[in-house]
């Protein structure tokens, strides 16, 4: 009986700090959708971009772009490679080189690149800038500055969403186009006679249904890379102070997102 009476409060301790920790959970989440809100709105208000605001997010976009670009084209254009390499000739060993083309494009072009791109875009410039704009945050705090809410900080967070969304979108385009032109080369080499039948099948597998699913997938990868670093840096933790959090917390929610977006595309596309 004793035994049952130490065991209990020690149950009823967890059981709390359980509690605590899915409350906690559930508030993040809920202050990411507000903050994803406010942001969308801004975005597409015509007010954001009077003034010198318009050239705020344009400086923005080429800070986020810039520095990318390089290391980006060179690695998406060698993993193309090295993947379009290793279909074409498991297709052909197999008598499979009709499909060898759709299956790339479905595969790589699809799939493949928006995923790598909103992750490059993260882990180079998202979540650096969101830990970057936490510790701002936590500086002016620890001065005795006003923290301002949701809906003030969100006007602040405008130029950096915009900017993550750019990139985004501008590296997936470059890759998919990357990606199709290593496939040419390698499938048809320098002949230039193949182009009209190469088009035609990568058209065939760009149906209206698969495109905008295709455009879709890659603008919520770049609302979910613009928003959720910086809605979790924007968010105090349980005592209201903003010190350094671990990335791998923020990776991993973001992370989920994607995956959510992930499954949503491909159950679209294939079933």
């Amino acid at each position: 009986m004793r035994r049952m009476r130490g065991i209990t409060p020690d149950m009823n301790h967890g059981l709390k700090r359980q509690a605590r920790r899915r409350r906690a959970q559930v508030v993040a989440w809920w202050h990411t959708l507000q903050m994803g809100a406010q942001i969308t709105v801004l975005m597409l208000s015509p007010r954001s971009y009077t003034g010198g605001r318009a050239r705020t997010v344009l400086s923005h976009q080429v800070a986020a772009v810039l520095p990318l670009l390089p290391w980006f084209t060179v690695l998406s254009a060698l993993i193309s490679l090295v993947i379009i390499r290793i279909v074409t000739a498991t297709a052909s060993s197999y008598g499979l080189s009709q499909y060898a083309l759709e299956v790339l494009v479905r595969t790589l072009v699809l799939e493949l690149i928006p995923l790598f791109a909103a992750l490059f875009v993260a882990l180079r410039h998202a979540m650096p800038g969101a830990e970057q704009l936490r510790h701002q945050l936590d500086v002016r705090q620890r001065a005795g500055g006003h923290i301002p809410g949701i809906a003030g900080l969100a006007g602040t967070l405008l130029p950096r969403a915009m900017a993550s969304m750019h990139a985004v979108v501008l590296l997936a385009a470059l890759a998919g186009v990357v990606a199709l032109v290593i496939t040419y080369l390698v499938v048809h080499g320098l002949s230039p006679w193949a182009v009209p039948s190469y088009t035609y099948d990568v058209g065939r597998v760009f149906n209206s249904v698969v495109s905008l699913i295709f455009l879709l997938k890659t603008l919520f990868f770049s609302l979910a890379v613009a928003t959720v670093p910086l809605a979790g840096a924007a968010e105090p933790d349980e005592h209201g102070r903003y010190v350094p959090r671990s990335d791998m917390v923020e990776f991993a929610r973001l992370f989920s997102v994607l995956l959510m977006v992930e499954m949503a595309a491909l159950v679209g596309n294939y079933y």
